[in-house]
């Protein structure tokens, strides 16, 4: 089954033909935002500001759902995916981050390689992807990174391996005194498919210097990110919000995105997910609502003009406010995860053992139709949404 995203005039006639909804027709701001997207124009920082702080929630989430189905009509996708996480120790400190160990540690931890394929075995022949981040490890070079690689390529062919966000590209590039282009080609050679896109937090430096001290600047994750799909690795993107970022940072990070977009069109999939707080050390954070969040996703759905696909990422927002992004501009709610770290050491309830029966059930009863895709968007599946007797929607996340 074909299902690609619609070329960018494609869509925009689609959406030239749609039915207005008069939350958007009686809104002038929202009205006018319609129309410079179907006349081929970019929504500009200054006006995505004065979206986020003035427009009605019920007319950004309708204008969001109309690009959306331009798109995509009423599909939304998901996959079947593992997380492990390599190591929890980290040459780093991030100041949100629950996550990272000291290597002293007690809960310290670094998988072998056949400690990474005994964590995949029980899913062998279910799942399509294993997504896999983790730490700075002070002593890893590319050597473990390529034989952890080889040994799951070896031992299941028909999984894609999504792994490393930018700052672990940079860590083992230096680790092992190689370019940026050189470790990723190695790594691609080895059996990297795709990059998750984490770690860009907020592109703004002086942001990133006060909640990540000593990650990557903004101009190198976009760079990492840009000699990727040179190589011809694609990526996803993502972005923390509700940490001390104001709304003009959140629009200069998606502005950041779409003009790297523009240059090297290898971002897949645009991620937002705001930061949770628990166990974590960010007291002056501004925790986002519920109600945020979803203005945020409609936001990045009507600013990100040439990424296709936008993602409710249900691990850190929960099943309630996933299903309601399906329905305000997000296409995608990412996959069965089966394991998962980061998000819940920080706080995150949401469920890790999905399948696809249960992910299908929350995509149909939010009125939308479950697709089945694989790591990169290239094949898709239909799949029929099945009665759950014990279904439960989760506490809401972030309010």
């Amino acid at each position: 089954m074909t299902i690609q995203p619609l070329p960018e005039n494609n869509w925009r006639i689609e959406l030239s033909k749609m039915t207005i909804p008069i939350s958007v027709r009686n809104d002038p701001l929202l009205s006018d935002t319609l129309g410079t997207l179907i006349e081929g124009g970019r929504i500009s920082m200054k006006i995505g500001a004065d979206l986020h702080r003035n427009a009605k929630l019920p007319g950004l989430t309708a204008l969001a759902r109309m690009i959306k189905q331009s798109r995509f009509g009423n599909s939304v996708f998901f996959n079947e995916n593992l997380h492990v996480n390599t190591t929890n120790v980290c040459t780093l400190a991030c100041r949100f981050c629950a996550f990272r160990k000291g290597s002293r540690h007690s809960e310290a931890y670094s998988l072998s390689a056949e400690d990474f394929i005994t964590r995949i075995e029980p899913y062998r022949g279910v799942i399509d992807e294993v997504h896999a981040v983790g730490g700075l490890h002070p002593d890893w070079t590319i050597d473990n990174y390529s034989e952890m690689y080889e040994l799951t390529k070896r031992n299941f062919p028909n999984i894609s391996i999504k792994s490393l966000t930018a700052v672990e590209v940079k860590h083992i590039a230096s680790r092992s005194g190689l370019s940026i282009r050189e470790t990723l080609q190695i790594l691609k050679e080895s059996g990297l498919d795709s990059l998750p896109g984490g770690g860009a937090e907020i592109l703004v430096d002086s942001i990133r210097d006060r909640i990540c001290m000593g990650k990557e600047k903004s101009s190198e994750y976009l760079e990492i990110h840009e000699i990727a799909h040179e190589l011809g690795i694609p990526t996803n993107c993502t972005m923390l919000f509700g940490t001390i970022e104001s709304i003009e940072d959140r629009m200069t990070h998606l502005d950041k995105l779409r003009s790297q977009q523009d240059s090297s069109m290898g971002f897949q999939c645009f991620v937002p997910y705001p930061f949770l707080e628990d166990n974590t050390r960010l007291p002056e954070a501004s925790l986002a609502s519920g109600e945020e969040v979803i203005r945020v996703i409609a936001l990045s759905r009507i600013m990100l003009d040439n990424i296709p696909h936008i993602k409710a990422y249900r691990m850190n927002i929960g099943d309630h406010l996933a299903s309601i992004a399906i329905n305000s501009g997000a296409d995608d709610i990412d996959g069965t995860v089966g394991h998962e770290e980061i998000m819940h050491d920080a706080g995150s309830t949401a469920s890790v053992d999905y399948d696809s029966t249960k992910l299908a059930f929350l995509i149909d009863s939010a009125g939308q139709e479950p697709v089945k895709r694989d790591s990169t968007y290239a094949k898709f599946e239909p799949i029929d949404s099945e009665p759950i007797s014990d279904w439960q929607i989760l506490p809401i996340i972030g309010q």
